[in-house]
């Protein structure tokens, strides 16, 4: 072996140090995660493991700034220097520590890749602040991909990177601004920064909450983003331009023609019932993809699907991972360029179904009409609402439970409901159900939210879809149109039973904006009617 490859071998542990008062805090609970980890690997959990898994060896990396980054390294377990191996980089999840990723790497090495995880800036034992996937997370990445190719035998020419969540959304980014990544998994992750968090102009106040939280309790958040998170929560509408700027920066779909010019194949997984990045954002920015590209949904929340994988168990997001990873930068022919791209899991049935692209999910669409004209009022639940952030989503996911709500004991004085006729057979629900209505509001400010729901024969409703939907500076009494897209599912109502379509004014996952003593009429008048258009898949 020659000097330089040794010295690409010689990656020794590295002491973790910090200054920060909740310092303590991180150190202990990155200490008990780390080992639930680690056991969950050496256990067998994951196979790899039960055959001698990769050493793993802690370094430090200077990101952008001179930030430290600690990381972590594990290769193949006889890698030599005098050949090259594809690299894999994985940055962290929001609040997760560097070893977050290692019974997935262990499995990557064993098939032959080098793979470098990192903490991203901000939490845990790296340095810096919190930046939400801002320009310098973006350096980062980068960075990151120096050291490996310097330090570790990595091929400049096969980089991949991936992640869940906050790394999914950093992936993306980065091979946005680094034409040496090839491809990207991003599990989970968000395009749209704004319309995951704030879609429908309303704040999605659990999602943020959490986020905030935990950013709080493992991390350093930065003052940008601790006045971000003031004026969410506040409603100060004289800062939603700057909000809707700041999210824009971090949103790859911003950035989309850099990535179709860069060309990086492109995976992207998520949960039909994500609560902090709703399936929607990911679709519309898969279609403005023109390279290699791959889109799966699955039942579940907020990375549920993919939780499970981190501890070595069999997963499909990380098996469509690593096939995903074993052509683009591999070259295996495993026949995963040839599948159809669009790979969906219904929340009602165990099996996939393969689509050419997204708009060929609900080929067919049903329409509902809402005839009448109903008037409620605001500021009261109804008992219609889309439940509780994560718990809700993986009772869904794990024993088909969604939110339920009886359409007969709904008050109609607080919710809207209409229902359509019963159905003689299943109606497949496959993507995204579209309201049309005209609405006149007491206030110039309030906000609904929309439910669909599959109604069974004693009335009982199981939750579909739902949405929000705010509005600002409207002329009380005077009629608006609204169109607003329910969050994309595949749900499948069973013959005998009808879809329900419930508005209502509040809801605990979002923030609503209505005046005390607000009335909302809905009306449908003969020139442009109102309805609630289902798309289903062709029989």
């Amino acid at each position: 072996m020659n000097p330089r490859g040794a010295e690409r071998l010689r990656i020794g542990r590295r002491r973790v140090t910090g200054g920060h008062p909740r310092k303590a805090l991180r150190t202990t609970a990155v200490g008990a995660v780390s080992a639930t980890l680690i056991a969950g690997t050496a256990l067998g959990l994951a196979p790899a493991a039960q055959a001698a898994p990769a050493p793993v060896r802690f370094v430090d990396i200077t990101g952008d700034g001179g930030t430290v980054l600690k990381a972590n390294v594990v290769m193949p377990a006889n890698a030599d220097a005098a050949r090259a191996y594809p690299l894999i980089v994985l940055p962290t999840s929001w609040g997760l520590p560097q070893v977050e990723y290692l019974a997935q790497a262990q499995k990557l090495a064993d098939s032959g890749y080098v793979v470098v995880s990192y903490n991203v800036r901000g939490f845990w034992q790296s340095g810096g602040e919190i930046e939400v996937a801002g320009p310098p997370d973006i350096a980062d990445a980068s960075k990151v991909i120096d050291w490996a190719l310097a330090n570790t035998p990595s091929d400049a020419r096969h980089i991949g990177m991936a992640g869940v969540s906050y790394g999914a959304g950093i992936s993306l980014l980065a091979a946005a601004h680094d034409k040496r990544v090839k491809a990207v998994a991003s599990l989970s992750g968000w395009a749209d920064l704004i319309d995951s968090i704030y879609s429908g102009r309303t704040q999605h106040s659990q999602a943020a909450a959490l986020l905030n939280g935990a950013g709080q309790i493992t991390g350093r958040p930065s003052a940008e983003l601790q006045q971000i998170f003031k004026d969410f929560f506040a409603s100060n509408l004289d800062k939603e331009p700057e909000l809707i700027a700041w999210g824009k920066k971090r949103s790859p779909s911003t950035y989309v023609d850099q990535l179709n010019k860069n060309g990086a194949a492109i995976l992207l997984a998520n949960g039909w019932g994500d609560t902090i990045f709703p399936p929607n954002q990911y679709a519309d920015f898969y279609e403005q993809l023109t390279g290699p590209k791959r889109l799966e949904y699955r039942p579940g929340d907020h990375a549920t699907a993919e939780a499970t994988g981190l501890f070595g168990l069999p997963n499909d997001v990380w098996t469509d991972t690593s096939r995903w990873f074993d052509h683009y930068l591999k070259g295996v022919d495993n026949g995963i360029d040839r599948e159809q791209p669009v790979q969906l899991k219904s929340r009602s049935t165990g099996g996939y179904e393969g689509y050419p692209d997204w708009k060929s999910v609900g080929a067919t669409r049903k329409k509902i009409a809402l005839a009448g004209s109903t008037t409620i009022r605001a500021n009261v639940n109804s008992g219609a609402d889309g439940g509780i952030i994560f718990l809700s989503s993986i009772l869904d996911q794990l024993a088909q439970l969604p939110p339920v709500a009886s359409m007969p004991l709904l008050p109609r004085r607080y919710a809207a409901v209409w229902q359509s006729e019963k159905y003689a057979s299943a109606q497949r629900v496959r993507g995204t159900t579209k309201l049309h209505t005209t609405l006149t509001s007491t206030k110039e400010s309030g906000t609904l939210v929309a439910y669909l729901y599959d109604v069974g024969p004693l009335g009982l409703g199981k939750l579909v879809s739902n949405a929000p939907y705010t509005f600002h500076g409207q002329t009380p009494g005077k009629p608006f149109g609204v169109d607003l897209e329910l969050f994309s599912t595949a749900y499948d109502v069973p013959a005998g039973h009808r879809l329900a379509l419930v508005v209502d004014t509040v809801d605990p996952l979002y923030i609503e904006h209505n005046p005390t003593g607000a009335q909302l009429t809905f009306s449908s008048p003969a020139a442009d009617q109102s309805y609630v258009s289902v798309p289903l898949r062709e029989q």
